[in-house]
C-alpha cells in the first residue's frame, strides 16, 4: 500500500520529509482514515507515510490562560478522559465519546478528524462552535487558520502538501457559557452521524445573549444556522422559543439523500436534535449522560507516548526488517513492511489468533495490545511494530494457566462460532486490568467495538462478570 515508511521522533524531521516528498507523502497518526483510503486505492499518488505516533509532547492537552490547546497526537480517548475538556469544553468531550469504540479512540486523533474533512466527522461540529483555530507548520514557518476558513469544500482544505497540523486551539467556555453535542446514528456504537448538532449559549441571567448552532452531516461542510442563532438572542429558553428556534435551524440546510438517510428525515432530525439540545441546556442537564470512569482500554500510561518515544528515526522499505517483541519473544522479520499489523501478524509472524473480520476497524476481531494500548490491528501499519511491544491472544495465557477471561469464556460457554472470540478476550483482559470489578456499563463500553455475528452477547457479558470474580486477575 506504500513504498516507504518513515517513523520520526520530532516535528522537525516530519517537516523535512514533507518538504522532500511533497504530495507523495502523508502524515500518519491514528491512520483510521488514510489506511482505508490506501486499501481502496483512493490515493494512488501516495507512496510515503510519515509516522508521528512516537513524537513526545504532541499528545498533550494544555491550558494557556483561557485558551485550550490540543497537540497533533491528542486522540479521542485523551479528550474523553480530560477533566479540563469535560469542565470547559463539554461538547468536544461528548463528540469524542461518540467516535468509534475504545480501540479506535485510542488511535484516532482529533487532528486527523479535522484533516479528513468529512461533514459527518463528529468532533468538527463542536470545534467549529467553540471557535477553534488550527496551527499549520512547514519549513517556511507557521500559520494559524480559523477552522471556519480551513475547509474549501467536501474533504478539501487549505493545507499545503508540505504542511503538518501541529495544534488545535479554542477558547474555554466561560462561567456564563454552556454547550452540548448531540448525535443521531443508526446504531448505538461505531455509527457514522446521520445528523449531529452542537449548541453553545452565552447567558445573561436567564436570557441568551449569544448563540452558536452548528450542524454536521447535512451539507458538504459543517454549517452554522445564523437565523436560528439570532432568534435566541435576548430571549429565555421557553418551550415556545425552543420550538421556533428548532424550526428555523431545520430550515437552514438543504441535505441530500444518501445510504444513511433521506433529506426529509435529516431535516426533521435537525429540528428534533436542536430542540433536545436547547431543552437540556434550559434544564442544565447537558452533562447528565456523560460517562463517569468509562472503559478506555488504554493501558497504564493512558496512550501517552512517554517511554515509548523513538530514540532515533527509522525508515522501512522492502529491504528493512521489522524488529519487535510479540508476547515476550523477540522477532526480526524482513517481510510485510507494506502490510497492516493484522496481516503482518498473521502472514509473517505466523500468529493466526488475531482474526480479520472487516479490515476496516468495525468488528474488533483483530484487537491486540500495542505498547499496552488496545488497538485494532487492521488500523495500524506493520512498521509501527518496529521497536514496540505487542501482545496478541496467543500471549494472554502464561506457561501455567489460562487468563481468567479465557477460563470464564470456557466456563460460561461464551465461545460460539469462535471467530470473534480473540477480540473479545483481548478487550476483556484489558478491561480487567483497568477495572478489576467492572460495572455492567463498563463491560458494555469495553466491547462496543467487538461484533459477534452469532448474536449471543449474554454469555459473553456473563463471562466478563465471572472473570471479574476470580482472585487471580493479572496484568499484561
Amino acid at each position: 500500500m506504500w513504498q516507504t515508511y518513515h517513523s520520526v521522533n520530532s516535528v522537525a524531521d516530519a517537516l523535512e520529509l514533507l518538504n522532500d516528498y511533497g504530495d507523495k507523502a502523508r502524515i500518519i497518526a491514528g491512520g483510521t482514515d488514510i489506511l482505508i483510503e490506501l486499501e481502496r486505492q483512493q490515493r494512488p499518488h501516495v507512496s510515503v507515510l510519515i509516522d508521528i505516533t512516537r513524537v513526545p509532547g504532541l499528545d498533550a492537552i494544555t491550558r494557556h490562560g483561557e485558551t485550550i490547546r490540543l497537540g497533533a497526537l491528542v486522540n479521542h480517548n485523551h479528550v474523553v478522559g480530560s477533566r479540563l475538556i469535560v469542565d470547559r469544553a463539554l461538547p468536544l468531550a461528548q463528540a469524542s465519546w461518540e467516535v468509534g469504540a475504545p480501540q479506535i479512540r485510542n488511535r484516532a486523533t482529533i487532528a486527523g478528524n479535522i484533516i479528513t474533512g468529512s461533514a459527518a466527522n463528529d468532533t468538527i461540529t463542536p470545534l467549529m462552535a467553540l471557535g477553534a483555530e488550527v496551527t499549520l507548520a512547514s519549513l517556511e514557518g507557521e500559520r494559524t487558520i480559523a477552522l471556519k476558513d480551513f475547509y474549501t469544500g467536501l474533504r478539501r482544505t487549505v493545507m499545503r502538501p508540505n504542511e503538518m497540523l501541529t495544534a488545535i486551539s479554542f477558547p474555554a467556555l466561560a462561567q456564563n457559557e454552556k454547550g452540548v453535542f448531540l448525535k443521531l446514528g443508526l446504531r448505538r456504537a461505531q455509527a457514522i452521524s446521520v445528523v449531529n448538532v452542537t449548541v453553545i449559549l452565552t447567558m445573561a441571567g436567564d436570557s441568551v445573549s449569544r448563540a452558536v448552532i452548528t450542524l454536521g452531516s447535512v451539507a458538504p461542510t459543517i454549517i452554522r444556522t445564523p437565523v436560528a442563532e439570532q432568534a435566541l438572542v435576548g430571549r429565555t429558553l421557553t418551550p415556545e422559543t425552543i420550538s421556533e428556534v428548532a424550526r428555523l435551524a431545520a430550515a437552514t440546510p438543504a441535505p441530500i439523500d444518501d445510504v444513511r438517510s433521506t433529506a426529509e428525515y435529516r431535516t426533521e432530525m435537525v429540528k428534533v436534535l436542536v430542540a433536545r439540545a436547547l431543552r437540556a441546556l434550559a434544564a442544565d442537564t447537558q452533562a447528565t449522560a456523560y460517562p463517569q470512569n468509562p472503559a478506555m482500554l488504554w493501558g497504564e500510561n493512558q496512550a501517552i507516548v512517554n517511554g515509548n518515544a523513538l530514540t532515533q528515526p527509522t525508515t522501512h522499505d522492502s529491504q528493512t526488517p521489522i524488529v519487535t517483541t510479540i508476547n515476550g519473544k523477540s522477532y526480526t522479520l524482513a517481510s510485510g513492511q507494506d502490510k497492516t499489523l493484522l496481516r503482518w501478524l498473521r502472514d509473517d509472524a505466523k500468529l493466526p489468533g488475531t482474526k480479520e473480520g472487516c479490515a476496516e476497524g468495525e468488528c474488533g476481531a483483530c484487537t491486540v495490545f500495542l505498547d499496552d494500548v488496545a488497538v485494532m490491528a487492521c488500523m495500524v501499519p506493520a512498521p509501527r511494530a518496529h521497536g514496540a511491544n505487542i501482545v496478541t491472544v496467543e500471549g494472554l495465557q502464561d506457561a501455567k494457566q489460562l487468563h481468567p477471561i479465557q477460563e470464564a469464556f470456557i466456563a460460561t460457554g461464551a465461545v460460539q462460532c469462535g471467530y470473534c472470540t480473540p477480540g473479545f478476550l483481548m478487550s476483556g483482559a484489558k478491561l480487567l486490568t483497568e477495572h478489576p470489578q467492572p460495572s455492567l456499563e463498563q463491560i458494555q463500553q469495553s466491547i462496543s467495538g467487538n461484533l459477534c455475528r452469532c448474536t449471543g452477547y449474554y454469555k459473553i457479558v456473563q463471562a466478563f462478570i465471572e472473570a471479574s470474580h476470580k482472585p487471580d486477575n493479572k496484568e499484561l
